[in-house]
């Protein structure tokens, strides 16, 4: 019998799973994700795995959230944008200037104008200069030219530049996405190439595990389509992988439930996701996804996703009371479960003044040699010293401000990360949840009560009363995620995108959970949502939220068997699929243009044209399915054309998009390992 290994690399755990030819889980294993060394993590889940079953695996296949969570919590690499014949206005308009230092942005000379004739110059020598200075800087190269749809000799001339003076890893806008729209390409190009590191060295752990465990099979990764990819494609054009996870656990949460109508919803660590699945199929965002506040252009699986979940931190939120998320720390009990010796430390800071920096522990999370070369001497001795072990925050700024000041910045760089109060802990404490040290979580709880109370003036509950603290971050988890599915419902009528009904959202909640209502028997109003379609709760958080919320919102649950383990499952699914795009057009009646490439190409019929653009679109699908690993291709053509009508030439021909979409398996289910 062959077997599919699923691997899962989330924010808090890492899962493996066995599926059969029958698509059962035979054996599935969690373990700690280890950000500072993936292979750690990745190699206890697949060492618990039963070892005489691994030599029946065919194919390997991974998904992850890391990508995800990166875009969320606004952290990654840095890397050096070079766009020709941009402006100041449209760099500004990009947001490259939110997630990168000026001094990494780079404009040149150049362009291309609507029809792919050349608008200036390429000034080579520019961005030679600009290279040169900033290689040991940065971990990678992201080049937009503008028009670079249109025309692609530019942004390919910066290509073989960058590898040419440099070797380091180099993206094209137009190798990401054939749209017009040069301000969002040169972001989803710039968040791509902050995403190699990572990918990189996910993929480079990963394939270090299977050759420590003699597994010989092909290592496929997931796409935030739900389609699977060869790792070597996922390295080159990481930001395909945003969304992995979350698309993963859509079809594994569709397997699992055997459920054709549903709301996917999956809890992790960092994110909280949700997606509406219809006939069995989740719908595709053509037009990019939106992750946090970004919305690359990258074709995935339409889901909804925000920096909530099981590790966010509980915080002031000013007027609004307390907040969750989206800053993810580390939990203090699976930091006490992990390093014990901070509890002595947590309960003499109970006993001392409670400040800001109270119930904070520094310790390592990324391991980015770029920025570590950035350091200076007093960070990297900062560095160096959260080897140990974590590092009590509120005593080292008593000891040492300098060294308080270099960890801050760790933190800052994404190097380093915090531990605080969170609802994992929250759960520990009322009992509901007891995988990691339930004292520490009490003793966290406490701290962070006399936070609240002091230093913002908030909280009604008994000083002593930790279970009614903690019941109030329980009921305020439920009621965002009740606000959550609601926000998704409302985004189905593109109503929860008006900010003017920001508060309507706020108030169909109240009103389906009937809070502050209860004394009415006969209310006027009775909310009925998604009566069709129940939640199919996934992610190791699930069930100690969705059961309460599916009661109080009065609609269907699924908690289907290994939810925990959706993502992983979820991951051996897939096929293999790649989309390629050729426009056609019509600038000048009479005059077909095809953009493709380095030049444009024109035809005196529009027939010459598309067929041209089908030959073309339908070799190079199947090229890069083979490419990404699929086994025998099939390809199909759909077509999104668009005419204008006026009074005196009637229906006018525009533009012409053809996609040929290649899908093939990954491996063969009834394949036998030979």
């Amino acid at each position: 019998m062959s077997l599919r290994l699923g691997i899962d690399t989330g924010g808090t755990f890492t899962d493996a799973v066995l599926v059969d030819d029958a698509k059962k889980i035979v054996a599935a294993v969690k373990s700690l994700t280890t950000r500072f060394d993936l292979s750690d993590g990745i190699g206890e889940a697949i060492a618990g795995l039963p070892s005489g079953l691994l030599d029946r695996v065919i194919m390997v296949s991974l998904s992850t959230t890391l990508t995800t969570n990166s875009l969320v919590e606004d952290l990654g690499a840095p890397v050096c944008v070079l766009l020709p014949g941009y402006n100041e206005s449209q760099v500004k308009q990009s947001g490259l200037l939110e997630i990168l230092p000026a001094q990494l942005v780079i404009r040149l000379e150049g362009g291309f104008d609507a029809v792919g004739k050349e608008h200036q110059a390429l000034d080579e020598d520019g961005a030679r200069k600009a290279i040169l200075k900033l290689q040991d800087q940065v971990s990678a190269f992201a080049i937009s030219s503008m028009f670079g749809t249109r025309n692609t000799s530019h942004e390919n001339r910066l290509k073989a530049l960058v590898t040419e003076l440099t070797g380091m890893p180099v993206i094209c806008g137009y190798e990401l996405a054939s749209s017009l729209g040069a301000p969002r390409r040169a972001l989803t190009a710039a968040l791509n190439a902050r995403m190699v590191p990572p990918v990189t060295e996910l993929i480079a752990s990963v394939m270090k595990i299977l050759e420590r465990h003699a597994i010989e099979a092909p290592l496929m990764i997931v796409k935030g389509d739900g389609s699977l990819a060869s790792v070597d494609n996922a390295i080159e054009k990481p930001i395909g992988t945003v969304l992995s996870g979350p698309a993963a656990s859509v079809i594994g949460a569709c397997e699992l439930s055997g459920l054709k109508n549903a709301i996917v919803a999956d809890m992790g660590g960092t994110t909280t996701d949700i997606a509406i699945v219809r006939d069995g199929q989740p719908e595709l965002c053509v037009d990019g996804a939106r992750i946090g506040n970004w919305h690359p252009m990258v074709e995935a699986v339409r889901v909804h996703s925000i920096g909530f979940g099981g590790d966010s931190e509980v915080r002031f939120g000013g007027h609004k009371g307390l907040s969750i998320g989206p800053r993810r720390v580390v939990p203090t009990s699976l930091l006490a479960h992990l390093h014990p010796e901070i509890i002595p430390k947590l309960e003499a800071q109970l006993n001392g003044m409670v400040s800001a920096r109270s119930n904070r522990f520094v310790l390592r999370l990324e391991n980015n040699q770029v920025l570590l070369n950035q350091l200076n001497r007093v960070e990297r001795k900062a560095w160096d010293a959260l080897s140990d072990s974590p590092i009590e925050l509120d005593a080292i700024v008593l000891e040492n401000r300098e060294y308080a000041r270099a960890l801050a910045r760790l933190k800052r760089l994404g190097l380093a990360i915090y531990s605080g109060f969170t609802p994992t802990d929250a759960v520990h404490v009322l009992g509901i949840n007891s995988h990691w040290n339930s004292e520490a979580a009490e003793l966290s709880a406490r701290l962070w009560m006399r936070q609240m109370r002091y230093l913002y003036g908030f909280g009604s509950w008994d000083a002593d009363d930790v279970e009614q603290a903690c019941s109030q971050v329980y009921t305020l988890v439920k009621s965002t995620i009740s606000r959550l599915l609601i926000e998704v419902g409302l985004n189905e009528t593109d109503l929860a995108s008006s900010t003017r009904t920001s508060g309507v959202t706020e108030l169909l909640t109240r009103m389906i959970l009937d809070t502050g209502h209860k004394s009415r028997t006969k209310p006027l109003f009775k909310l009925n949502f998604a009566s069709d379609y129940p939640i199919v709760a996934v992610g190791a958080p699930a069930a100690s939220y969705y059961r309460d919320v599916a009661e109080a919102m009065h609609i269907g649950l699924h908690l289907p068997d290994h939810a925990d383990v959706a993502n992983a499952y979820g991951a051996v699914m897939g096929s293999v699929v790649q989309r390629v795009r050729v426009t056609v057009t019509q600038p000048q009646f009479g005059t077909f243009c095809l953009f493709k490439h380095d030049e444009p190409q024109t035809f005196a019929t529009l027939e010459e044209a598309r067929k041209c653009a089908e030959d073309m679109a339908t070799d190079e699908a199947r090229q890069k399915a083979i490419d990404a690993g699929a086994k025998s291709p099939k390809v199909s053509l759909s077509y999104e054309d668009t005419h204008v009508k006026n009074e005196i030439d009637g229906e006018l021909f525009l533009e012409s998009v053809v996609i040929a979409t290649a899908i093939g398996p990954a491996c063969d289910w009834s394949a036998d390992k030979p």
